[in-house]
């Protein structure tokens, strides 16, 4: 690459890590590290509503803030707090897909409440990671040039797949 050559997706990420700031054509978005579902400051940040729940409210809300939507162009935290939602819902049925010091307090809350995600849901999880991948996506825009991520999330999407 070039020194006028812009950066994109991940490599973008990457080099931008230290500040974690990255501009996008809806402005600039913090706080993003990997593209594990909780490489993110939102994912991370959402999952402390898990503590004060014991069903799956908090997770059903994430994905329908998704879902609900519509064909507006989807931003980049609504998207990433419902990848995390899925990420809880891939460990509730033993299927998760990343374990590590960001998904400790997840996996405590997981074994604490083991709920068994309802084929409805299981349906909304799916229907939300096909729309995070659409065009109209802040965070697939943002990951475009990533192998990894689009490999993380048909990951994600197997898990869920009942």
């Amino acid at each position: 690459m070039g020194a006028g050559t812009p950066l994109r997706g991940a490599r973008a990420l990457n080099v931008r890590r230290k500040d974690k700031h990255h501009n996008t054509k809806r402005g600039k978005h913090m706080g993003a590290w990997s593209h594990t579902p909780f490489g993110n400051d939102t994912a991370n940040d959402w999952a402390y509503g898990l503590e004060e729940v014991d069903d799956l409210s908090v997770i059903e809300s994430a994905i329908d803030a998704v879902l609900q939507n519509g064909e507006e162009y989807l931003e980049a935290p609504e998207a990433e707090e419902a990848v995390a939602a899925i990420e809880v819902i891939a460990k509730l049925l033993g299927k998760g897909t990343q374990f590590d010091t960001y998904t400790e307090k997840v996996d405590e809350w997981v074994k604490r409440v083991g709920k068994i995600p309802s084929p409805e849901l299981l349906q909304k999880a799916r229907e939300a990671i096909s729309r995070i991948l659409s065009a109209d996506s802040e965070l697939a825009e943002l990951w475009e040039d990533s192998e990894e991520w689009r490999i993380s999330m048909q990951n994600l999407n197997s898990a869920v797949c009942a």
